[in-house]
C-alpha cells in the first residue's frame, strides 16, 4: 500500500486535526474579536485574527449565529474545565474559587450581546442557558464546597445564586465609566468569606 507521502494524499488523522486546530483558533479569534468590536464586527476581522481565509471560517461556522453559539460554548468548557485545574495548582481553595470567578467574569464578558443575536424565548437559546448552567454550576458547586470545607468561606451559600449574583453586578456595568464590576465582585467575595478564627 502507498504512503500518504508517495501517494501525495495527506493522512486522514492530519487532516482531521488540521481542521481541529483551524476551528479553536477561530474560536478563541472570535472571542476577541467580540470583546473588542462587538458580536457584529465583520467576519473578516475574525478570520484575519485566526490567520485563516474567511471561506475557511464559514466551512466552518456557515453563518454568525453558528459562529456565536459556537464561541459561547467553547467559552463555557474553557471555564468548566478550568475548576479542577485551579483547585489543584491555587494555595488555597479560596485563592481557586477567585481565580475561577475572574475566568466566569471574563466569560460573561464575552457573551455579553448574544441575547441580541438568539431571541431569548427560541429554542438555541434555551439549549445554550440549560447547557451553560449543566456545564459551570458543578464547577461553582466544587470550588464553593471546598472553601466552605476549608473553612474560608461561609456555609449556606449555594453555588447558583453566587454565580446569578455575579452575573446581575456584571450587567450593571454596561457603558458606565463610574461603575467596576469587578470591584463590586471583590466586595461580594469578601463578605462572603468566613470570619478569621479569634
Amino acid at each position: 500500500m502507498p504512503s500518504a507521502e508517495r501517494s501525495g494524499k495527506e493522512p486522514a488523522g492530519g487532516r482531521r486535526a488540521d481542521v481541529v486546530r483551524n476551528q479553536s483558533r477561530l474560536l478563541d479569534a472570535a472571542a476577541e474579536v467580540f470583546v473588542t468590536s462587538g458580536l457584529d464586527a465583520p467576519v473578516r476581522e475574525v478570520a484575519a485574527r485566526a490567520g485563516v481565509g474567511v471561506g475557511t471560517l464559514y466551512r466552518h461556522f456557515p453563518t454568525r449565529v453558528e459562529l456565536v453559539v459556537a464561541v459561547f460554548r467553547h467559552q463555557v468548557e474553557e471555564c468548566a474545565q478550568a475548576g479542577p485545574r485551579l483547585l489543584a495548582d491555587a494555595d488555597s481553595p479560596l485563592s481557586a474559587l477567585r481565580r475561577w470567578i475572574d475566568l466566569f467574569v471574563d466569560f460573561l464578558v464575552t457573551k455579553h450581546g448574544l441575547a441580541n443575536t438568539l431571541q431569548p424565548d427560541s429554542s438555541s437559546f434555551v439549549a445554550l442557558h440549560t447547557y451553560f448552567l449543566d456545564r459551570l454550576l458543578p464547577a461553582a458547586e466544587q470550588l464553593l464546597g471546598a472553601a466552605v470545607d476549608a473553612g474560608e468561606v461561609r456555609p449556606g451559600i449555594e453555588p447558583y445564586e453566587l454565580m446569578r449574583g455575579i452575573g446581575n453586578l456584571c450587567i450593571a456595568g454596561d457603558d458606565d465609566p463610574r461603575y467596576d464590576p469587578r470591584r463590586m465582585i471583590d466586595l461580594l467575595l469578601r463578605g462572603i468569606e468566613a470570619p478569621a478564627a479569634p
